[in-house]
């Protein structure tokens, strides 16, 4: 149950993502268990029962596959007011949790356990709505992942992440080579080759553990092309 302190913060993210009735935020208040976690943690690995749905209170969460070859590549991230859609399908399912849940930004987090999930979306059409609402969407977002690694040019991939996550304005990240590899579901050394590209347009420069968008405008001219 959340503690009385908790209740107005924890209440203001359920209800970011659209109004919920007043009895269904109790039934949630009621059952939820917070959470927190730091940044690297797992939270979910592939074949775990899954017994709860995590709702994020703060921070943020990545779900990646890896590939027999080891090159790991997101399949969405989920952040305030946001639940783990594939925790929900393998609840709905009956399925063992099909992909890794890990923390990318530290994060606290609601578990609402599997019955109450379930009775919810039996007699809250809000509550309904929001979830398949929330799987929908996240359907539509990895086919468009699916699209990208099947047929997007590389070059195009990196600038569109850099570009999202400096917010098109110039900006040092604090992301490696590697990180971005494992977000795009390609190899390091190829991801190198990109960067290093980009660097000598004067589009970037690369510190240690670092990446510095000097030419946001001319970065996201590779996204658009």
């Amino acid at each position: 149950m959340i503690n009385p302190d908790q209740v107005e913060r924890v209440t203001a993210t359920l209800q970011s993502k659209g109004p919920l009735p007043a009895d269904v935020v109790r039934a949630l208040l009621k059952s939820a268990v917070l959470a927190r976690f730091v940044s690297g943690q797992d939270l979910m690995a592939v074949g775990d029962r899954v017994e709860a749905v995590p709702v994020i209170i703060s921070g943020s969460i990545r779900v990646f596959w890896t590939g027999e070859s080891g090159r790991e590549i997101t399949l969405y991230r989920f952040g305030p007011g946001e639940c783990c859609v594939l925790s929900a399908d393998s609840i709905l399912g009956n399925r063992l949790f099909p992909a890794r849940a890990q923390v990318a930004e530290a994060v606290e987090v609601a578990f609402i356990p599997a019955s109450i999930f379930n009775d919810l979306l039996a007699r809250s059409p809000e509550w309904r709505a929001r979830m398949f609402g929330a799987l929908s969407e996240r359907l539509v977002s990895l086919m468009g992942t699916l699209d990208e690694v099947a047929f997007g040019h590389l070059d195009t991939r990196v600038a569109s992440l850099l570009a999202q996550r400096s917010g098109g304005h110039s900006a040092v990240l604090t992301i490696t080579h590697q990180q971005i590899a494992d977000e795009l579901g390609s190899a390091r050394e190829v991801v190198s080759r990109v960067l290093e590209e980009f660097r000598s347009r004067g589009l970037l420069r690369l510190g240690r553990g670092s990446i510095e968008v000097v030419d946001a405008s001319g970065l996201e001219a590779y996204v658009v092309r």
